[in-house]
């Protein structure tokens, strides 16, 4: 599958704020963004006016630079966001929350998601004790995710565990660091999604 694979700092300094990509990087002062908060490039310092179009598209691409999605992934989630009955963008985001590789990082197994996705890929996570090695697999209520027992001494991984009051588990999630397990309590709602997002905004572009 194509993935970008480019600098993830200049994807924050692109979107003029932190995106947490980099795990543990983010929150020191080795942080690209905190240096130069400005978008990467020649033009970058200059000032230019933003359309509403730009305002949407920043939004919709923000998005998916968190999560770690493309276009064509992103558009399916959004499509079938907009068949269900309820708010197509809280939907939406649940889609993304939901899935295997975003819920190995908020449970604090991996620093970011472009690392929980390689321990999805590697076969190091089990789903309700079976191995699940697709990043986008949609974790349902009640679902257990671990680690797999042979795979709790990778350093990365123990070291994670370690730093997971750092950053903290969202409440509909539970954790039990000691057994490097974690249970999906319930559906997020907006409420419980932390992130600093206009989904309104993705939902006027993509209706246009």
């Amino acid at each position: 599958m194509a993935r970008y694979t480019g600098a993830l700092c200049r994807q924050c300094r692109r979107e003029g704020e932190k995106l947490f990509l980099k795990g543990d990087r983010c929150y020191t002062d080795k942080c690209a963004f905190e240096r130069r908060k400005y978008p990467p490039g020649q033009h970058g310092t200059s000032r230019t006016k933003i359309s509403d179009y730009g305002i949407q598209l920043r939004e919709k691409q923000k998005v998916k630079r968190i999560y770690g999605v493309l276009e064509k992934q992103f558009r399916k989630y959004f499509k079938e966001a907009q068949k269900k009955k309820g708010v197509t963008g809280e939907l939406l985001l649940q889609f993304l929350e939901l899935r295997l590789d975003n819920i190995v990082y908020r449970l604090g197994f991996a620093s970011n998601r472009r690392q929980a996705r390689q321990f999805v890929n590697h076969g190091h996570i089990l789903v309700n004790g079976r191995v699940v090695d697709i990043p986008s697999y949609r974790v349902k209520a009640g679902d257990v995710i671990e680690v797999k027992e042979s795979s709790r001494k990778i350093p990365f991984i123990e070291e994670n565990i370690s730093k997971v009051e750092h950053r903290g588990i969202p409440n509909w999630l539970e954790l039990e660091p000691e057994n490097f397990r974690g249970k999906v309590l319930s559906i997020p709602s907006r409420e419980e999604i932390p992130l600093d997002v206009k989904e309104h905004l993705i939902v006027e572009l993509y209706s246009k």
